[in-house]
């Protein structure tokens, strides 16, 4: 895990429409970043995708971060992470 990452350089800036993604602190914001960088993610992109957050973040954060979002994320992108990381599929 690398905290001190720019997530400007790490993720497409299209995921933060809304936030000035420069701004954006790794720690602080795990919350809308761990969601948003898998947000648009598919079968083929996830591998690319996952990897890009495993960059700054913990199996354990994005898991818990994925467990409490309010974003819309696919059913199946939770069926991805949670066979990535060999735990029981789960959902929000």
């Amino acid at each position: 895990m690398n905290k001190a990452a720019s997530i400007s350089s790490i993720f497409p800036k299209h995921l933060f429409w809304d936030v000035k993604v420069e701004q954006l602190e790794p720690e602080r914001d795990q919350e809308l970043i761990i969601p948003r960088a898998l947000y648009m993610t598919n079968e083929k992109s996830f591998d690319d995708d996952i990897s890009r957050l495993e960059i700054v973040y913990s199996s354990d954060e994005i898991v818990r971060n994925l467990k409490s979002t309010k974003e819309k994320i696919s059913s199946r992108v939770f069926e991805m992470v949670a066979h990535r990381y060999n735990i029981p599929p789960f959902h929000t």
